[in-house]
């Protein structure tokens, strides 16, 4: 096998010429801007493409959870969705054909292209042949990976989704650093403005921390920091939160420090935008790190960057103590207010719907009037509709805001808007918050600048450089085949819809009709190759070249201009612009729009090789693809009907039946342990992931089964032992191959939305009887548990 990967590796670098596809030194996931600094930019993603509001995403591992959890606190459980994404063609699932081709002689086979030689020995590298796969089957198929990993000091974790990551990157920075080309567009040249401003260190350095005073004198100063900034005892007096809160949505900074709010598809109407109010979105990943108190390392963390930020900003080192303890212990109040993320799975407890005239009698203290029409900029009614998640949290903020010291509160607010800027500046403050990132994710260095710069880039004009990159490197007919894949899985989970014997007869046609009516996009939507109209969603957007810090202000206002501007618009939910983020390795479900999205970067490397066998492409990108259908039937996603507005469709004694179902997986996953930390998965808030693992890998294994029916078995691999389908549940294990520092494995234990990868995995084969059939796993085995769970 090596000898025959060697010969094949030579003649293709004889055949081949330079199309630019080469990339250079492989670099982990960065999925955005630094831990410390991504939630800051909440309000910016929901608009214009810049986050995946109302998705459920497949979770690229480690590094994605850093994005979803190591900036502001996630409070979109939910799945609160922005249709202003500037974001290909719907593309329904056709029947399929029943003729069945007959069995070959290729069962016994052995397959030599240089896919398969290629694949063969990712695989023989990969796995670990010396555990039973019985016993433990992702350290069967991932063993050998793990042990060869060695985690960069600059990363939080190494896996087979940042490999592909680290590609995408490469090729993206060939295209934003490569000297202008004939007849290049403007928004290129915004990108490349926008970029360099970021690596340019020495102008940051030179500027200092001039930029960030010069904000906090303009609004009125840091009570930390004294009057020199601008804050008397004149200010202090006539201090007013609102006043101040107008002011950051003016300059660019977010407007959540308080309150969310948000323009999103109403989910009751989703033809139609409507205002939304939520809980606050905090400075740490969760609530439930606030509430450990300053006992927990992360939190004194979290508060040695609030006083070391003041001191370098001029502030008396005891005072700074003094006073950026009230403010985290005002935070912590907050945090306390904020419901759980386990009690806000429910999307109907959180739709509160109230005229404006209404909220005073949940929020008095509050002029709402002036709150929202400054915000939203936009003239309102008192019969304007509003949805408000959480009353119980406005009627507690509306008490404190009157009762907190208005130092206290300033103290807060302002330290919040430093916080936003930490990224932007020199590199004292990048050190900062690299000590207390490798608190909250062991990261032992910050990423290189490129990465960070690239991040920046991509987390803002995600849609610009997605062009840039299906122009220069997608091959469009990995569309085709993965639309074929996609087909294939939808039936086989219609004929899992036929065949559940809990469900009565009107949930399951109700059950059919949404999964028929799913919308599928693959690759990237045909308008990203038009350049007008490219240009024109990135309108009015100027960026400089040597302005880091103006650049970030800019975007944030200009993409929170926009997703506001939504209000009074239809939302379409066939608009190209919430599907044009083709850059991205992840898959998602909307469930406002009742589609799924596999966007360009999942389509290759180890999810997707048209070079590979079916069975290696259905275990890997087949089990994503079902995890996705199944996510508009998990614990979220049935609470939407087939035309994404959120609707009870279930019958009552159904309805319990999938809760029993759904309840079995909560157990099952609650009761696992990760051994490196001995710390429990959160089988509440996990449960949706859970219930689209276990359904999605059972679909792409039938629906494997079905297209050997239509087209014969393939030849095996050379060198393994295993026949085919066993190679279909080794691709799948594959997918999540993965190692993680001790402190992000932690975090996402505690507050992510994904089991840890070993149980995406082991959890999914235990319940499944066709794995334990494959490899002849005797019961009793740990993968062949006598009680297994089942939604779908």
């Amino acid at each position: 096998l090596k000898t025959l990967l060697q010969q094949q590796q030579q003649q293709q670098s004889q055949n081949s010429n330079d199309n630019g596809d080469q990339v250079g030194p492989l670099t982990e996931l960065n999925a955005g801007l630094s831990p410390l600094v991504r939630g800051q930019h909440r309000q910016a993603k929901k608009a214009a493409g810049f986050g995946r509001d109302g998705e459920s995403g497949v979770e690229t591992g480690a590094a994605k959870a850093d994005q979803e959890l190591g900036g502001e606190q996630e409070t979109d459980a939910r799945q609160k969705a922005s249709s202003a994404s500037p974001n290909p063609a719907a593309v329904m699932a056709t029947g399929l054909p029943n003729e069945r081709k007959e069995q070959t002689a290729n069962e016994d086979q052995i397959c030599l292209t240089p896919g398969c030689v290629k694949a063969a020995a990712e695989i023989l590298k990969n796995m670990d042949d010396k555990v039973d796969p019985c016993d433990d089957f992702y350290r069967y198929s991932c063993g050998n990976w793990i042990d060869s990993q060695v985690i960069p000091e600059d990363k939080t974790s190494v896996s087979l989704f940042s490999v592909v990551q680290d590609e995408l990157d490469n090729k993206l920075r060939n295209l934003i650093e490569r000297e202008p080309q004939v007849n290049e567009t403007p928004i290129v040249q915004k990108m490349r403005n926008l970029y360099e401003s970021c690596m340019n260190t020495s102008q940051i350095e030179t500027i200092g921390n001039e930029p960030l005073l010069d904000v906090i004198k303009k609004l009125g100063g840091w009570p930390v920091l004294g009057e020199g900034s601008g804050w008397t005892q004149e200010r202090q007096e006539s201090f007013n939160w609102l006043d101040l809160l107008i002011k950051f949505r003016q300059m660019g900074f977010s407007h959540d420090v308080l309150i969310d709010l948000s323009v999103t598809p109403d989910f009751r109407n989703n033809t139609r935008h409507i205002i939304d109010l939520d809980q606050v979105s905090l400075g740490m990943p969760d609530r439930s790190y606030l509430l450990k108190g300053l006992n927990d390392s992360a939190v004194a963390a979290y508060y040695s960057l609030m006083v070391e930020s003041a001191v370098i900003l001029g502030a008396n080192r005891q005072e700074a103590e003094h006073q950026m303890l009230d403010a985290l212990n005002f935070e912590t109040t907050l945090a306390n207010f904020s419901l759980p993320r386990e009690e806000r799975r429910n999307i109907s407890s959180l739709y509160n719907k109230m005229k404006l005239s209404q909220l005073s009698n949940v929020a008095p203290n509050i002029d709402w009037n002036k709150y929202l029409t400054s915000l939203l900029d936009d003239p309102l009614s008192p019969d304007e509709e509003i949805i408000v998640n959480v009353p119980v949290f406005f009627a507690k903020i509306d008490k404190l805001l009157v009762e907190v010291d208005s130092k206290t509160l300033a103290n807060y607010m302002m330290w919040r808007v430093v916080l936003q800027s930490v990224s932007t500046l020199g590199k004292r403050w990048r050190e900062l918050a690299q000590t207390y990132n490798a608190v909250i994710t062991g990261q032992e260095r910050e990423e290189p600048r490129w990465e960070q710069c690239l991040s920046s880039l991509t987390g803002t004009l995600g849609i610009a450089i997605s062009s840039m990159y299906v122009k220069n490197y997608f091959k469009s007919d990995s569309k085709e085949r993965a639309m074929e894949m996609v087909d294939y899985i939808k039936h086989e989970f219609a004929t899992i819809l036929d065949k559940v014997d809990w469900m009565d007869d009107e949930t399951r046609r109700e059950a059919k009709a949404k999964a028929d009516a799913i919308s599928t996009y693959i690759g990237y939507p045909d308008e990203l190759l038009n350049d007008t109209l490219i240009e024109d969603l990135y309108s009015g957007l100027e960026l400089q070249r040597a302005k880091y810090f103006g650049n970030i202000l800019h975007l944030r206002k200009w993409s929170t201009d926009y997703s506001f501007r939504q209000l009074r618009k239809q939302n379409l939910k066939v608009d190209w612009r919430k599907h044009a983020r083709a850059a991205t390795v992840n898959a998602f479900y909307n469930s406002l729009d009742n589609s799924i999205e596999f966007p360009a970067g999942i389509l290759q490397g180890a999810f997707f090789d048209k070079a590979k066998p079916n069975y290696l492409n259905f275990g890997a990108i087949g089990f994503i693809i079902g995890h996705e259908i199944t996510h508009g039937f998990d614990d979220r996603g049935r609470q939407f009907d087939k035309d994404g507005n959120n609707r009870n469709w279930w019958n009552a004694d159904t309805d319990s039946r999938f809760k029993e179902r759904a309840q079995c997986i909560v157990d099952q996953y609650s009761n696992f342990t990760v051994p490196e930390n001995g710390l429990r998965v959160n089988g509440i808030n996990t449960q949706g992931e859970n219930i689209a693992d276990n359904g999605g890998l059972k679909e792409a294994f039938r629906a494997y089964e079905r297209w050997i029916t239509r087209n014969g078995i393939e030849p095996k691999l050379p060198g393994l032992k295993l026949n085919q389908k066993q190679l279909f549940w080794v691709s799948a294990a594959n997918v999540w191959c993965g190692k993680y520092r001790p402190e992000v494995l932690k975090m996402r234990v505690l507050v992510g939305s994904h089991s840890p990868a070993q149980f995406r995995i082991t959890g999914p084969l235990s319940n499944l009887r066709e794995f334990s059939e494959t490899f002849n796993c005797p019961a009793g085995a740990p993968l062949n548990p006598a009680k297994k769970c089942s939604v779908w």
